[in-house]
């Protein structure tokens, strides 16, 4: 077992998460109101879970913490550039809110081996589908990372649509005052029941892809 794989997972939301949490939705509230709407109810209390968003502005994360992980109940795993927790301080602090790093230049293995494991101990896990942020708040094409998982590890999925944050903070350019975001949550499903059962595995993750794309780019 890897070093990296090694790390203990935890569920809880301590202090620290409650910290972080209060700061992202003050921080954001400075420029923006966010509405949050669907189906909030309807997100699992326990087992594993994969929550899955569309990536437009460096604002996603901070929303998703401050809005998101209070209504979840749970703490939220993420996998997040790896220059981010190589910083000594920022790095330290990105630990604390259990974000893993993922090599977004290469196939990383380890990345994939410790998303999976937090799926197969039953934590929840944030995936941004597209792989990085769209500069004009158009979907792009998700890759299927998440199909695999979702596939192997017999994960919920719960579809997030994060709506106009490119228009709060754009992608290369400072943040905005004025913009109006919304937090939607779609209905949670598993792929392996809305698919058809006849699928090979390679034509299962496409179809898994394409449905999870379809039910984000629907909020």
């Amino acid at each position: 077992m890897t070093a990296r794989s090694a790390v203990p997972l935890r569920d809880d939301i301590d202090w620290y998460v409650r910290l972080v949490t209060l700061v992202s939705r003050v921080c954001v509230s400075v420029f923006t109101r966010v509405r949050t709407e669907g189906a909030f109810d309807r997100i699992p209390a326990d087992g594993p879970l994969i929550l899955a968003a569309n990536h437009c502005s460096n604002a996603d994360a901070a929303i998703l913490q401050g809005w998101l992980v209070p209504r979840v109940g749970r703490r939220i795993h993420w996998l997040g550039k790896k220059e981010i927790l190589q910083w000594p301080i920022l790095g330290r602090l990105a630990r604390g809110v259990s974000i893993h790093p993922i090599d977004r230049g290469a196939r990383d293995v380890e990345a994939f081996r410790t998303a999976l494991r937090i799926l197969e101990e039953g934590h929840v896990l944030l995936i941004f589908p597209e792989g990085t942020r769209s500069p004009t708040g158009e979907m792009r094409d998700g890759k299927e990372g998440l199909a695999t998982l979702a596939l192997r590890g017999e994960a919920m999925i719960v579809p997030l649509g994060i709506v106009d944050s490119h228009r709060l903070w754009p992608k290369g350019g400072p943040p905005r005052w004025g913009a109006r975001v919304r937090l939607v949550v779609g209905a949670p499903f598993r792929p392996a029941d809305v698919l058809p059962p006849d699928l090979d595995r390679r034509s299962a993750k496409a179809a898994a892809t394409d449905e999870v794309m379809r039910r984000i780019a629907a909020l």
